[in-house]
């Protein structure tokens, strides 16, 4: 059976660097979710979906689904990003 591979070795700057840019680009996602979906939602009042218009389920499920992908998406990847930074601070 195949060993697994061990997680890129990167220095501290690099992490820094990725860190602040994965936490740069979900802010953003983040911001559009919440505001674009705001701001498009008296298009969206037209629309019903079982009886309710499509602008509440927007802002009561679909954005709350996509804060929880961000979330579990950022916890995953900062675990990879932080794998990666140990194995060069021990190797040092």
């Amino acid at each position: 059976m195949d060993k697994p591979t061990p997680p890129a070795r990167l220095t501290r700057a690099q992490h820094w660097q990725r860190t602040r840019r994965l936490t740069g680009l979900l802010l953003l996602l983040w911001m559009l979710t919440g505001f674009c979906a705001a701001f498009f939602a008296r298009e969206l009042a037209g629309l019903s979906v079982f009886g309710w218009p499509l602008s509440f389920y927007l802002a009561a499920q679909g954005a709350s689904l996509v804060y929880l992908g961000i979330l579990g998406f950022y916890a995953w990847r900062m675990r990879k990003l932080d794998q990666a930074a140990r194995a060069q601070e021990t190797r040092a």
